[in-house]
């Protein structure tokens, strides 16, 4: 049996490290497109079995060069997304909108078999923010181009090597008070990006009738639980403080000036609205993938790095536990 071929846009980041695993361990070839290959060319490579696993450079929006990578794939997997705009053209319009219908295009113009697009849960009802806007007009225009694609809305996506839990655990070992957006009510079923890989895997493999399908954990948290459990798992305590939104607001606008904002204004606007299955569409659940993989029980595996002592405060080195042993 001839291996499938996966097109891959967005293949360095968190997602695409565990999905280019998955994919080659299974027999599919994947070919990953990324801005610099010399700069993510050799972290793209390690995660591949040797032979399933091409690297091309090229500029997204170049479609005289793209194009002629659907003449070999079977499948086409976006991953690309950002959090914030940034100049040069990274803004939401572009990477969430025009970029994911061209995908679209070139997926119908050259028959591919699928076309899976992640996108974000809770864009429906986030109507006041641009995110979630672009998003929103992202999925519509794939959709009325290729309507064989289907549409993956996860939850927060956690693992070792997010910009999620590492960022909190960081911000928690540092600062000695930490604000509560919104009173930390806003609710999130994060998902461990292993459980979304094997949705993706599962799509490719046994297709999917269903064009929208929102993927979360076996859980749902408030932030102010996400922010507990993190607090707990690096042996820290901290005061959480509640935040007025104007003194929220402010403060926003400040942090967004920054390289990497830690908030922006239009983040801010999301935290409104909970990031849970709407009830209009099917979950992973539905699909016969329920998520397995709890957020504490995850996150505490790469913990250690925030708590003082590092690795040696893990239970391996716990001296009760050593005298056991012995």
């Amino acid at each position: 049996m001839k291996a499938k071929n996966c097109l891959i846009f967005g293949g360095s980041g968190q997602i695409g490290s565990f999905l280019i695993r998955k994919l080659t361990k299974n027999n599919v070839r994947v070919t990953v497109v990324t801005r610099n290959v010399h700069q993510k060319g050799l972290k793209i490579k390690t995660q591949a079995n040797a032979g399933y696993i091409n690297i091309v450079e090229a500029n997204i929006f170049d479609e005289g060069k793209i194009e002629k990578l659907f003449s070999e794939a079977d499948y086409c997997i976006n991953l690309v997304g950002i959090l914030y705009e940034k100049k040069r053209g990274n803004t939401f319009k572009n990477i969430h909108t025009i970029f994911p219908t061209l995908l679209a295009k070139l997926c119908k113009k050259h028959t591919l078999e699928n076309f899976i697009h992640v996108s974000a849960l809770g864009i429906n009802e986030a109507i006041d923010s641009n995110y979630a806007i672009s998003k929103l007009e992202g999925e519509k225009k794939i959709l009325d181009n290729f309507p064989k694609s289907i549409i993956l809305r996860p939850s927060i996506v956690f693992s070792n090597s997010d910009n999620f839990s590492t960022q909190f655990m960081t911000l928690l070992s540092r600062l000695p008070i930490f604000p509560l957006y919104y009173s930390g009510k806003t609710k999130f079923m994060p998902i461990h990006c292993s459980d979304l890989t094997d949705i993706i895997y599962q799509i490719i493999s046994q297709g999917s009738d269903s064009q929208i399908i929102e993927c979360v954990g076996p859980e749902t948290l408030t932030f102010k639980e996400i922010l507990e459990i993190l607090l707990n798992l690096i042996n820290k305590k901290r005061l959480l403080l509640p935040m007025p939104l104007a003194i929220a607001r402010l403060s926003a606008k400040f942090f967004q000036l920054l390289p990497k904002p830690l908030l922006t204004e239009d983040q801010l606007r999301l935290l409104k609205y909970d990031n849970i299955p709407s009830g209009k569409y099917k979950t992973n659940s539905d699909i016969g993938l329920p998520s397995k993989l709890y957020f504490k029980d995850q996150v505490k595996k790469y913990s250690y790095m925030w708590r003082d002592g590092g690795e040696f405060s893990t239970e391996k080195y716990n001296l009760k536990n050593i005298e056991k042993k012995n």
